[in-house]
């Protein structure tokens, strides 16, 4: 099996946000190309457009998830009620790792930043960002889950 979690920190550390570094790391077998991947998970890094809300890492991880395992007919109660206590528990083992899974708690920041721009990546902001170990954290979280749950031909 592929290190997802080295893959994903790969991706974080060429520049991807935190949710596309998720995503991209099981493109392939989300039967996504990579620009297209990069694109649907682009709008939730920085904790959904840099609101620091829910984790970029831990959207981009649902994002996949939901591509792996979920549901696809609206009146399919049982396989979204399968569905959710799949994305409570993947949450839930990534803030028993990390302590939340709000962006701006994971930061040590008091409040959301309103600012658009994201921070030039440098050695500084590497340093200081625990992001890059996040996505690490997010992808190794859904590719142990992927052990235990094999996927199904859909």
């Amino acid at each position: 099996m592929k290190d997802y979690e080295a893959i994903a920190k790969d991706l974080f550390k060429e520049g991807y946000n935190c949710s596309q570094a998720v995503l991209l790391a099981f493109a392939e077998e989300c039967g996504l190309d990579e620009k297209t991947a990069a694109a649907v998970a682009s709008s939730f890094g920085g904790g959904m457009g840099r609101l620091r809300e829910v984790c970029g890492t831990v959207s981009g991880m649902f994002l996949a998830a939901g591509i792996l395992y979920g549901y696809t007919e609206p009146k399919d109660y049982e396989g979204k009620k399968e569905h959710y206590a799949r994305i409570q528990e993947l949450a839930h083992t990534f803030k028993e790792k990390n302590g939340s899974i709000i962006c701006r708690e994971l930061l040590g920041l008091k409040d959301a930043s309103l600012s658009p721009v994201p921070e030039k990546r440098t050695d500084e902001y590497y340093k200081k960002r625990p992001c890059m170990e996040l996505a690490g954290c997010a992808a190794g979280i859904l590719s142990e889950y992927m052990k235990t749950h094999p996927l199904s031909s859909k």
